[in-house]
């Protein structure tokens, strides 16, 4: 069953949706354009927020890694789009090389791993997974919850070609998303690695990324006659930030307070009576680390010691220099009365399906990827493309379809944003 979500101030979201699906042909014929002149990522989740006036991009992850939360009725939808990816760039489709994150005591993470060679076993590929970990000197099975196993082996480097003692494949996907670099067994490699490793997170910065979603957000909403901002936050970014010495707050604080004056300008405009804030995080990394929420500018100058350390550091242990400042988007969905969000992924351009993020301790104007976070699956129809106009916005796979266009907006700007990284 898909989850049956509650949405206040619904009227003008409602009104987005249904410009989204009257626009559907010109949408999609636009969408595929873009996609005929953007290569496009092997694959992505985007986190969104729907604040019933707003509905918008807060997050773009290109190592996705929740596939074992994704409703289990729509493993075709996966399996086709993950021929579609592999035979764009291995025709003859010899065999796929995972390499997955080192977090072989993280037994979620490694049910997402074992669904991802799920998905490539069945769209006809040999898929073997290869271990950065030092310790995995020969094939380690282990066991998982449910009873599955998931086999790790050691890389073998031959020469330029990555593969694994008995397994020379024609391409490396990662699913690691070198936040502490790129190791030196991944660099001057002659098979494709997708992602490519000028997009982990050791150089990738949010902003950059945001940035290329304001230019598509912009082209979008002019296509189909909408404010743009109604389908991107605002954002700023502040470097040279120090929070354990206090250094660059003041400049923080400042951008702050700049980016909350012109979100109340749109509130005015809108009439929108909710306080805005802002979400202020670490511009590269992901787990939900370095992240808090500000309403005053005057929080910034004021953090305590215990607040600043939280700031400081993110995944890897690595230090929070540069800081992104960003729009907050209240949301106002919920599953039994829990805050909940949509969580959108991706294989190729397609839209195989997601889940709803639900923290039942965090507020409607919080980062819920945090402990105590649980996942509630949901369905897409027909792939999230194929909705039906007349049956109204209030119609399940409606809603799924604007979801689906935003996701595939953030999926657009990646691909800009991996063009610039190569280039």
């Amino acid at each position: 069953m898909v989850p049956n979500l509650t949405t206040a101030l619904k009227g003008p979201l409602l009104d987005l949706e249904r410009r989204l699906l009257s626009s559907m042909p010109t949408t999609e014929h636009w969408m595929r354009s873009k996609w005929q002149d953007h290569p496009v990522p092997f694959y992505a989740s985007v986190d969104l927020r729907n604040s019933g006036f707003k509905l918008a991009p807060v997050d773009t992850n290109l190592f996705p890694g929740g596939f074992n939360n994704l409703n289990p009725d729509f493993l075709p939808l996966c399996v086709q789009a993950m021929q579609s990816a592999v035979e764009k760039i291995c025709p003859e489709a010899r065999g796929v090389l995972l390499i997955p994150e080192n977090h072989t005591r993280n037994m979620f993470y490694l049910q997402n791993v074992a669904q991802l060679v799920t998905i490539i076993k069945q769209a006809g590929m040999r898929v073997r997974v290869g271990s950065l970990l030092p310790e995995i000197t020969q094939p380690t099975p282990i066991v998982l919850p449910g009873g599955g196993t998931l086999m790790l082996e050691p890389l073998v480097k031959r020469g330029n070609r990555l593969g694994l003692e008995d397994f020379d494949p024609c391409v490396v996907l990662l699913n690691n998303d070198l936040s502490a670099g790129v190791p030196e067994i991944l660099k001057n490699i002659e098979q494709e690695i997708y992602p490519p490793l000028s997009v982990g997170w050791y150089t990738r910065r949010k902003s950059e990324h945001f940035a290329h979603y304001n230019k598509v957000a912009t082209e979008f909403a002019e296509l189909i006659n909408i404010d743009p901002w109604l389908i991107d936050p605002y954002f700023d970014t502040c470097n040279k930030v120090n929070f354990q010495e206090r250094l660059g707050l003041e400049c923080l604080a400042e951008k702050v307070d700049m980016t909350l004056q012109k979100m109340r300008l749109k509130y005015t405009e809108y009439g929108v009576k909710s306080e805005p804030f802002v979400i202020v995080k670490a511009d590269a990394g992901t787990y939900g680390m370095g992240i808090m929420t500000v309403k005053d500018a005057a929080e910034i100058t004021a953090l305590n010691r215990k607040q600043r350390n939280k700031m400081a550091v993110i995944k890897e242990g690595q230090e929070v220099n540069d800081v992104l400042i960003q729009e907050g988007v209240y949301t106002f969905e919920n599953i039994n009365e829990a805050v909940a969000e949509p969580v959108i992924y991706m294989i190729d351009h397609y839209v195989v399906g997601g889940f709803y993020r639900v923290h039942t301790d965090r507020g409607i104007d919080e980062n819920l990827n945090a402990p105590g976070m649980h996942f509630v699956p949901l369905a897409f129809d027909s792939s999230c493309s194929l909705p039906n106009p007349e049956r109204g916005p209030d119609d399940t796979p409606n809603r799924f379809y604007a979801y689906g266009v935003i996701a595939r907006l953030a999926l657009l700007a990646a691909a800009l944003e991996i063009e610039d990284a190569e280039n």
